[in-house]
């Protein structure tokens, strides 16, 4: 098994979910984060509201911090590629802030509710 993390711009979310679900990975975690890469922030990326300083322009032009999406969704050893591939093709625009993905390898997973270990508590 393999957890997929995923940061990604917030306009994303909806259609990252849709193309998730459709190839049968309908569960997963998503939370708010801030964050930027090396460009330091994109101007005009950002339009809702954040604390107040958050967001200011520094020296270089670009922005303290960016809101992005983490998504995390973990998958059985055989779909990483589709899920991968699917996770590109649609927030792949070639400009800078498309996002990361990170690969981690899960040691096994337990369904609190029936017990179920491994594949079977993931699916």
């Amino acid at each position: 098994m393999k957890e997929i993390i995923i940061v990604i711009r917030p306009k994303k979310v909806n259609a990252t979910k849709e193309v998730l679900t459709a190839l049968g990975f309908p569960s997963m975690t998503a939370i708010p984060v801030l964050g930027r890469g090396k460009q330091k922030g994109i101007a005009g990326e950002v339009n809702i509201e954040y604390r107040p300083g958050i967001l200011e322009e520094n020296k270089s032009g670009g922005m303290k911090y960016v809101p992005k999406r983490y998504l995390s969704i973990v998958v059985s050893d055989e779909n990483v590629e589709a899920v991968i591939e699917a996770i590109i093709k649609v927030n792949q625009t070639g400009q800078f802030g498309d996002g990361k993905i990170f690969i981690c390898p899960v040691e096994d997973a337990i369904r609190i509710r029936t017990d179920e270990q491994g594949n079977e508590a993931i699916s």
